[in-house]
């Protein structure tokens, strides 16, 4: 007689399914960065195309054209014609997948949450596995252009459209003085610049300084003020903000303070910069107010966020804030208190992914 196999309990059936599909969508997710990064999208944004045209037009082997549409069909991103001849077949990418998979304000674009990202992970791993084995930290180097392009792009269209929207319906006060006449505006931690840029179109009379550290970012950025027709009144600066000179109606500190080294020191500089009956704003990650298992899909995602590229990176240096993606409300409020504000009030912008704070006193 031969033996049973051992039962399998549902939990482990479940858990063997759900890494199957995360396997499987991890590599459609590395076919479509190979999509982003070699033109292939966009190339066939332009038109349709067999797997001939698609070599030609986007310079890349016949036969590697010819795989990886047949992958993107037989995946659902693309819409093929029904030819039995795969020389025949001739490509579309659907305007509404377009909207999705190429990098533009749309809400819908998610080219850098996703694609991008994944590349500068990958470039990482090497650097990761050693930091977590000496404790130390890990710079934003280790993560190459592909982190850079994704993390500066993944808030893009939430700053461009979401931004202005809360300013009005949340912070009237601090809109009305925005609208109301000339205004200084610090973006500590810019980034790209989306949020300046997003902030300096909504009010006409405003003059944004975004400071960040890394000079190639703030390359892009000015080129992004540049593109949307604000350089004359956003400007950019790679430098500490703590060495920036004069006062500012609006400091903000978007999706940043969770990745500081020092994140005290930063709220310092911030409530040092702002003007007498200034505002301090900081936009960081939405997570649950307490440690919760199993969690939902934010709190999962914030998490794995975290593991990969926060911590790592606010390890880095003297201070080692330690943060990473999940800080909490009451992190928040401690260190806001620690940085000598008296509170961090909670504003309600109804955002999945986010929480604003107003910091007081």
């Amino acid at each position: 007689m031969t033996a049973s196999p051992p039962a399998q309990s549902g939990r482990g059936r479940a858990l063997n399914l759900r890494l199957f599909m995360a396997m499987l969508h991890t590599q459609e997710l590395l076919a479509g960065y190979l999509g982003v990064r070699l033109g292939l999208y966009s190339a066939l944004a332009e038109r349709p195309a067999t797997a001939e045209e698609l070599a030609q037009r986007a310079g890349i082997g016949a036969r590697y054209a010819r795989e990886w549409l047949e992958q993107q069909a037989v995946a659902g991103f693309l819409d093929v014609s029904d030819e039995a001849d795969a020389s025949r077949r001739v490509y579309t990418l659907p305007a509404d997948h377009a909207e999705v998979l190429l990098a533009s304000d749309s809400p819908l674009s998610m080219v850098s949450l996703t694609m991008l990202p994944l590349g500068g992970v990958a470039a990482a791993l090497p650097g990761l596995l050693e930091a977590y084995r000496t404790g130390a930290g890990l710079g934003d180097d280790a993560y190459g252009e592909d982190w850079r392009e994704g993390h500066s792009g993944a808030n893009r269209a939430l700053f461009m459209h979401a931004l202005p929207g809360w300013f009005r319906s949340a912070l009237p006060d601090v809109s009305a003085r925005l609208r109301g006449g000339p205004s200084r505006v610090a973006d500590l931690g810019c980034g790209a610049g989306w949020a300046a840029i997003a902030i300096a179109r909504a009010y006409p009379w405003a003059q944004v300084d975004g400071f960040d550290l890394d000079k190639d970012t703030i390359a892009a950025a000015s080129a992004n003020a540049e593109g949307a027709g604000v350089a004359d009144r956003v400007v950019f600066h790679a430098q500490d903000a703590a060495h920036a000179d004069g006062r500012y109606d609006l400091v903000c500190l978007f999706d940043t303070l969770h990745e500081m080294t020092r994140p005290v020191e930063v709220l310092r500089a911030c409530r040092a910069l702002r003007a007498e009956e200034g505002e301090v704003l900081v936009l960081d990650a939405k997570v649950a107010p307490r440690f919760t298992a199993p969690a939902d899909e934010i709190e999962r995602f914030q998490y794995a966020t975290s593991v990969l590229h926060c911590l790592p990176v606010s390890q880095l240096g003297p201070g080692q804030g330690g943060s990473g993606t999940v800080l909490r409300p009451d992190a928040v409020r401690d260190l806001a208190v620690a940085a000598g504000f008296a509170e961090a009030v909670e504003v309600p912008i109804g955002d999945r992914f986010h929480r604003m704070y107003r910091l007081t006193g």
